[in-house]
């Protein structure tokens, strides 16, 4: 068995120490380093290259979510779980934004965090559909028209099943329940999947849910956007590859470099 590689970044070396000594124990889990900022994670991901990297938001110097945003843009990236205080925290919805596979909260029983850290490397979402819900409600305020206007304008490229894949993965379901709701074989799911990524340059199944819920498409039965309809024909262009993952982004379903599996 394959190691999964897990980097450890929070700022107090109380919580890295009791992370490392939870977490390193396991048999499946190598502790490649420890980063007291987003700064120095960046070095870390750099030289270690782990699988995926425990990240608390709330740090000096460079935070978390710069950290996130940062990690997320590379060729090798590595999966993000957020580490935090709260269910529904604008920082952590902008980490899910900026591409984090989920997050749990520091009060977590250790046995659940090591659980999440092998999810988010087998390449499922550390999110249940009900905290997907929460935070995504949660994302309300002045900007919320504008936010609006745009998902809908970035989702009209998909075609008809592209989405109803989409609405599908806003609801928080896996790629077999979607093919058994949508008709569909596995691989035809993921096909779907990876273009809808693609088309959106997305990098990961929870960042579709936020973009289809921005979209309005979870408020309408079929599919379609509450307050206007979205494009029913699909767009030209490019074969997808039967994964989850448009070049070289990780993706919840398809996790890269490391001992993931589909």
């Amino acid at each position: 068995m394959t190691a999964i590689r897990l980097l450890l970044v929070d700022d107090d070396p109380l919580v890295r120490a009791g992370l490392s000594f939870m977490l390193g124990g396991a048999d499946d889990i190598e502790i490649v380093g420890e980063a007291a900022d987003g700064d120095e994670a960046e070095e870390l991901v750099a030289r270690t290259r782990p699988d995926v990297v425990l990240m608390d938001i709330r740090m000096p110097t460079v935070d978390g979510l710069t950290a996130t945003e940062r990690l997320r843009s590379r060729a090798d990236a590595p999966q993000v779980v957020v580490l935090t205080t709260f269910h529904a925290d604008d920082q952590v919805l902008r980490a899910l934004r900026a591409g984090a596979a989920g997050f749990v909260l520091k009060d977590t029983p250790p046995a659940d965090i090591l659980e999440a850290v092998r999810k988010v490397a087998a390449g499922d979402p550390v999110l249940s559909p009900a905290v997907t819900r929460q935070l995504m409600a949660h994302a309300v305020g002045t900007a919320a028209d504008v936010r609006r206007t745009r998902a809908r304008e970035r989702v009209a490229v998909l075609g008809e099943r592209e989405r109803e894949v989409a609405v599908a993965v806003g609801h928080g379901l896996s790629n077999a329940e979607i093919a058994g709701r949508l008709f569909m074989s596995v691989p035809t799911v993921k096909t779907h999947v990876s273009r809808i990524l693609a088309k959106l340059n997305l990098n990961n199944r929870v960042q579709i849910a936020l973009l289809a819920y921005d979209a309005g498409l979870l408020d309408a039965p079929d599919g379609g956007a509450a307050d206007g309809g979205v494009a029913d024909g699909d767009a030209p262009g490019g074969g997808a590859t039967v994964g989850d993952t448009p070049g070289g982004g990780a993706v919840v379903g398809d996790a890269p470099g490391g001992p993931a599996g589909h």
